[in-house]
């Protein structure tokens, strides 16, 4: 298992955190979904349950700032334990899964944390999807379908935490603001 990383900004006391791996974005509840994913559940766990979950729903800011084919995610709050302050910040690319939060969130999300877990052929059941779009009975070691040069089944698991905080401060920047 990596160590968490936290490094401090030389121009504040909050610590910047970017020990995870990137962000999902959920589309099918109440609210659009920000989670923010790690390589396994227990990371996820301790790291909401030793910050997040201090934050105030109405003090959690989530900034976008982008560049050309880049964005910083950048997620931050304090609270009345400052020992409990920290950011998390991450450079990303660009998605559509991005594109489609931004136009779709009406200011307002839940911030969930996740794990993100890669499957191989052995891991699934059969009719899991492959990254080249077929199913895993479709496979045998490589893609069986014409056409498709898939040497390898993969795929991934995403898994949610139940937990969740409202996020209503959102904002959209380029790096030139």
């Amino acid at each position: 298992m990596e160590q968490t990383t936290i490094t401090k900004m030389s121009v504040t006391s909050i610590p910047w955190f970017s020990d995870f791996l990137g962000v999902a974005y959920r589309y099918f509840d109440l609210r659009m979904n920000v989670v923010p994913l790690f390589s396994d559940r227990k990371m996820a766990t301790s790291t909401w349950t030793e910050y997040v979950h201090w934050w105030n729903d109405h003090d959690i800011k989530l900034r976008f700032v982008e560049t050309d084919e880049q964005y910083w995610f950048i997620l931050a709050s304090e609270t009345r334990r400052p020992n409990k302050n920290i950011s998390f910040f991450k450079l990303l690319t660009k998605s559509q899964n991005y594109e489609r939060f931004k136009k779709g969130n009406l200011g307002e999300a839940y911030l969930r944390f996740g794990s993100y877990s890669p499957k191989q052929e052995n891991q699934v059941k059969a009719d899991a999807v492959c990254n080249c779009g077929h199913n895993n009975e479709e496979h045998e070691g490589e893609c069986q379908m014409e056409g498709c040069d898939c040497t390898k089944f993969q795929s991934f698991e995403v898994n949610l935490l139940k937990k969740k905080k409202t996020i209503t401060d959102i904002k959209f920047l380029q790096e030139s603001e």
